[in-house]
């Protein structure tokens, strides 16, 4: 099987200034996803043909992905068309795809996007997920997925700016969280998109495929949108380093590049 990894970041950020520049316990942010790659990598090479694109109209993360030794990386300078703060990530996953099958003279089977802003993952997660969309061909797209804290069918409300109350999200009479559905969070970490599907759709929005999920461990549910989440992070980061042999070794495995 060809796998492509992508790693894409934009240049600004209105939430984090830099955000995909910034470091973490005085490491790159983004090293902590080249760590996770470079681990499934050395777990996998030899069975699956490997390849990594990054994509970025930042130059300056461009050039931080590329001067680590880990691994080689394929570049893609982002278009303007895909570098507004309203363009959904799937237009710029298919172009880094597209490009990389023109690159590399293959076609990529399977792509595994990770998120710069959401590094507290494991090797094993991205394993899952690997295994889940090669295993399950019906599905188009595999996501990563948390228990969620809250219910829109029990307790998430929504204001009614007619009249200045609030009321369900759902409502449909429950008296207890236990009558609810099983709801998830979206953990925006990890995502396995089939490479014909990305090709042939012309769609950006993530549920016109069909959708399974996996499941992580919950880190609160968190990714970098301001610079609360960034620090609330690199604790959490810390703990787990210390806590947590395998994002320990994440960690550490960083120091070889």
């Amino acid at each position: 099987m060809n796998i492509l990894f992508t790693v894409c970041g934009r240049a600004g950020s209105k939430g984090v200034k830099n955000k995909n520049l910034k470091n973490m316990l005085g490491k790159p942010l983004v090293y902590y996803t080249l760590s996770a790659i470079d681990l499934f990598i050395k777990e996998y090479n030899g069975v699956d043909t490997i390849h990594v694109c990054a994509s970025s109209d930042s130059q300056d993360l461009l050039g931080l992905i590329t001067s680590q030794k880990a691994f080689p990386v394929f570049t893609v300078d982002r278009s303007a068309e895909l570098s507004g703060d309203t363009i959904g990530k799937v237009s710029v996953i298919r172009d880094a795809l597209l490009r990389s099958n023109k690159y590399f003279g293959i076609e990529h089977d399977m792509v595994i996007d990770l998120d710069i802003t959401s590094p507290i993952r494991r090797l094993q997660d991205i394993v899952n997920i690997y295994e889940k969309k090669k295993n399950s061909p019906d599905f188009d797209i595999v996501f990563s997925v948390t228990s969620a804290r809250r219910n829109p069918y029990f307790n998430q409300v929504k204001a009614i700016p007619e009249t200045g109350g609030y009321e369900l999200v759902m409502n449909q009479g429950l008296t207890s969280r236990q009558q609810a559905p099983v709801v998830y969070d979206m953990n925006a970490s990890i995502y396995a998109y089939d490479g014909q599907y990305l090709i042939r759709s012309n769609s950006d929005k993530l549920f016109d495929g069909r959708c399974t999920a996996i499941m992580m461990e919950d880190t609160a549910v968190l990714d970098i949108d301001s610079e609360e989440d960034y620090e609330l992070m690199e604790v959490l980061m810390k703990i787990f380093i210390d806590k947590k042999a395998d994002i320990s070794m994440l960690h550490q495995n960083i120091d070889a590049f």
